[in-house]
């Protein structure tokens, strides 16, 4: 086994060098994964496997029209409609493969994102960890009036925090980038969204609004590793420098979102990576940062623990709070969320 001079942390041995080249990834990628990644060859199979498969998730928004009715009216077109283990989230089927509960005919049915449904924003096609991620905020329509969505585009998450608020309330979201302000206001206005307001904003500088907030979510800019499936350019498009980058800058954001939180309130911090340098290592110091010890991490009911130490690297023993969500276990994009409380400021 040999260390690698530039970065101590990764190690290369003849079985990563094995998997590396059957499956397409670069060989560092492959030899962090052995570290953290439970059956990471499990992993790569069940990418390659369903790499042309990718099984979708949908989400029913209530603004428009409850779960029930939607899975109805859907089934009735042909469309296969799992059940998950959130209310409002399906997995569904690929279209061209659905049958027709009419005749029971194989159907070519429109994608699931062109539907009159989809158009008229009946739903919204969102991954079930996006959406876990969002419940974990434990949104009440009546006790959460100031919700901030950090790194909002395209929309998904606002968009269900909207609907968990009842369009009641006020949601601010936050877009860096000019670009993608257009697919975020298409989002909003297709789902019905009415108690949202969009700042062209860096999420570091949301403090400049002058608002506390009861709920924050941080859906971290990221390396996306655990997009794999859906986007297999992921296997060799990144390096290790991306992820330093993103970590520098999650720290940044993470510190952000917590100085705007009301005592007592919640926030999640969230990626689509698998990486500890931009899951548990960014949450891990913004707690040893934290001097006045008001913060803890809240449990999670769904995933895997996250990690309390990597490499020689020892976390504090909350984080095994934090949650781990592999496309090979959960079947869902790899995720990792983290639940922040505020605690209540002592009164001298």
């Amino acid at each position: 086994m040999s260390r690698n001079a530039e970065y101590p942390d990764i190690f290369h041995n003849e079985y990563s060098k094995r998997l590396a080249e059957k499956y397409g990834y670069k060989d560092w990628m492959i030899s962090r994964f052995l570290r953290f990644v439970p059956n990471t060859e499990s992993l790569l199979e069940y990418i390659e496997k369903n790499k042309s498969s990718y099984s979708e998730y949908i989400r029913a928004n209530s603004l428009k029209m409850d779960s029930v009715s939607l899975k109805k009216r859907l089934t009735e077109k042909g469309y296969l409609l799992e059940e998950t283990i959130l209310d409002e989230v399906f997995k569904i089927e690929k279209a061209n493969n659905a049958s027709n509960s009419n005749n029971d005919k194989k159907t070519n049915l429109p994608t699931i994102g062109s539907t009159l449904e989809y158009l008229k924003g009946y739903y919204y096609i969102q991954d079930l960890s996006s959406c876990i991620a969002v419940g974990e905020l434990e949104i009440d329509e009546r006790g959460c009036t100031t919700v901030l969505d950090m790194a909002a585009s395209p929309g998904g998450k606002t968009t269900f925090i909207a609907q968990k608020m009842n369009n009641t309330g006020n949601i601010i979201a936050c877009e860096p980038n000019p670009k993608r302000m257009t697919s975020l206001l298409f989002n909003l206005s297709r789902c019905g969204v009415k108690n949202t307001t969009i700042f062209n904003m860096p999420g570091e500088d949301v403090e400049k609004l002058g608002i506390k907030f009861d709920r924050v979510l941080l859906d971290a800019p990221c390396s996306c590793e655990g997009i794999v499936t859906k986007d297999e350019t992921r296997k060799k498009s990144r390096n290790l420098k991306d992820i330093e980058i993103c970590s520098i800058k999650q720290r940044n954001l993470i510190q952000s979102a917590f100085q705007v939180l009301k005592p007592c309130g919640k926030m999640v911090y969230c990626t689509c990576s698998f990486a500890p340098e931009e899951n548990e290592m960014v949450v891990d110091e913004l707690m040893r940062n934290n001097k006045d010890n008001d913060m803890e991490l809240e449990p999670l009911r769904y995933g895997i623990d996250g990690l309390t130490e990597y490499g020689d690297r020892q976390f504090s023993k909350e984080l095994h709070h934090t949650k781990r969500l592999y496309p090979h276990i959960h079947h869902t994009n790899g995720f990792f969320i983290a639940k922040l409380r505020k605690k209540q400021s002592q009164v001298v």
